[in-house]
């Protein structure tokens, strides 16, 4: 039964409930009283206090107003209404809770609103994929994820929603689309370049060495490119520290026009400076002809 007690506020609450109530507010947008009401009431279980709280609100919108607290009151105190089968109370069915909530509280970090690294890679085992795998890029692309090994509660449930997936063998289902997709150059393109800011560390301008190779390995790698390992050497040698973004998205248009032997390189053309001494060590190395 819900108690509604006024000296419960938000200052003398542990932090592990802070946290819970800043969870129920950020999903619905209640108020912090609403929110105490509803934890308190499921003994502080974020998704049984949603489904009560949805429940609630939809009670309010049908009897004319009033919020969450106003349709679980009766005369200043809050209540269940109780049916009673063979002379014993049984609690009012729970409306079901968002789908969409609960896979991101099954995933999430349990210290922070996220779904992080050891989250991700339980998500990869039960979708039966490596976490290395292209298509968990392209899901962080449909997913709109600021930040590699992160998904922000909104970016993880506003995404699914656009993907009208609502459960781990939905989402398991579109990985061969998601596969599709990158054969369309346009949407390689877009996730090309979408990899850039997705990998690079918060609040860097450049992208560290060692991940540009590895994220260059994971998409040139995956068409074909068959220049990626001597680029990925020359750079580690010649260059050796991060990559811009002009670098980057460059480096994308030069592989597309160099399936072949370069035949289609132009040296009068406006490539990076690093993109041209690339094709002269291929020179110089006798894997290209003279210019």
């Amino acid at each position: 039964m819900f108690r509604s007690r006024k000296n419960d506020d938000v200052s003398r609450l542990t932090r592990q409930q802070k946290e819970r109530v800043k969870q129920f507010v950020g999903s619905t947008g209640a108020s912090e009283r609403d929110a105490l009401a509803a934890l308190q009431g499921s003994e502080w279980e974020v998704a049984a206090a949603l489904a009560r709280y949805q429940g609630g609100t939809a009670t309010a919108a049908r009897g004319g107003g009033g919020g969450f607290l106003a349709a679980l009151t009766g005369h200043g105190r809050l209540h269940y209404h109780h049916q009673h089968q063979g002379g014993q109370a049984v609690p009012p069915q729970q409306p079901p809770v968002d789908p969409i909530q609960e896979l991101f509280l099954r995933y999430k970090d349990p210290d922070s609103d996220m779904i992080l690294a050891d989250g991700i890679s339980q998500l990869c085992e039960d979708l039966q994929v490596e976490p290395q795998d292209i298509v968990m890029l392209v899901l962080s692309w449909h997913l709109n994820a600021a930040t590699m090994c992160e998904y922000s509660r909104h970016e993880f449930t506003s995404g699914l929603r656009s993907l009208r997936v609502t459960s781990v063998d939905a989402l398991k289902a579109l990985l061969p689309s998601f596969r599709r997709e990158l054969q369309d150059e346009n949407v390689f393109r877009q996730i090309y370049n979408f990899a850039f800011a997705w990998a690079k560390e918060k609040g860097q301008k450049c992208l560290a060495l060692d991940t540009a190779v590895g994220m260059w390995q994971l998409l040139l790698g995956y068409r074909s490119w068959p220049h990626v390992d001597h680029w990925c050497d020359f750079v580690r040698v010649q260059h050796n520290k991060a990559i811009s973004k002009d670098t980057w998205s460059q480096l994308f248009e030069f592989s597309r026009l160099t399936q072949g032997q370069l035949e289609q390189y132009d040296e009068g053309g406006a490539w990076p400076y690093l993109i041209d001494e690339f094709v002269d060590s291929l020179r110089a190395a006798g894997s290209l002809p003279p210019a």
